[in-house]
């Protein structure tokens, strides 16, 4: 890669660090969470969006887990239906079509 890229792509980095730390440190006041039946929660503004952050990445990737498993067993099954539709010439290696050009 290229050092000037290497160099944009670090101080992109380092910009975007430096503004969610400016972002912390501004949102230090208290703030107080009411959840149900009376239940509160007191902390920095900071902490309770970056909980929320972090719960919305979880509830995503979790909202996606099932749809995951069900591509992977697709592919295994598209996976193993052409290996067992290839003619093998007494080799490990399937034989090679000559007017295929890799594509």
């Amino acid at each position: 890669m290229n050092p000037f890229f290497s160099l944009v792509k670090l101080l992109f980095k380092a910009a975007i660090f430096f503004t969610l730390f400016a972002f912390a440190l501004n949102n230090q006041a208290d703030v107080t969470v009411h959840f149900f039946f009376g239940y509160q929660w007191t902390s920095p503004l900071v902490m309770v969006v970056l909980i929320s952050f972090a719960g919305g990445l979880l509830l995503g990737i979790l909202g996606m887990v099932p749809r995951w498993w069900q591509q992977r067993r697709a592919a295994k099954r598209a996976q193993s239906r052409s290996d067992a539709s290839i003619p093998t010439t007494g080799t490990d290696k399937p034989e090679e079509n000559p007017l295929s050009h890799g594509l």
